[in-house]
Order: structure tokens, then C-alpha cells, then sequence
């Protein structure tokens, strides 16, 4: 028998994180990197990232024109 048209090639890929780690498994998709994986995501790590918060807050009243000052 020949094979069937409508089932794509599946095979062996490597799949790169930002974070150096390298993940081996199939796909029809082919090797491809990713920005985030379970050994750098903080919800599997347990370990928050740091996020510039100060700066977002400044850059938003400064924005739309807020300031610290209390009215009278």
C-alpha cells in the first residue's frame, strides 16, 4: 500500500530557549526557538523576575500629566 497524501512529515526537532535550554521532540514543524521554557518561566521556577516598575509608573504620569503633589 502507498502512503497516504494527507498526513504531513513527522520528525525529530530541537526546540531552543532564550535561555540556552535545548528540548528534543517531534513536530511537523521543524527546529525553532522560543523566548520562554519551563526552566526559565517563573511559574515552574517559583523565582519572580524583576520588573522596572518605578520607570512604567514615572513614564504614566508623566504621560497624562499626574503629578505627587496633594490639591489644596
Amino acid at each position: 500500500m502507498k502512503a497516504s497524501a494527507n498526513h504531513p512529515h513527522y520528525r525529530p526537532t530541537s526546540i531552543t530557549c532564550a535561555c540556552g535550554n535545548v528540548i528534543e521532540t517531534f513536530s511537523t514543524r521543524g527546529d525553532f526557538g522560543v523566548d520562554i521554557c519551563s526552566n526559565c518561566h517563573p511559574f515552574f521556577t517559583g523565582k519572580q523576575k524583576l520588573v522596572d516598575t518605578a520607570g512604567r509608573i514615572e513614564r504614566f504620569n508623566r504621560k497624562y500629566g499626574r503629578t505627587s503633589k496633594t490639591q489644596d
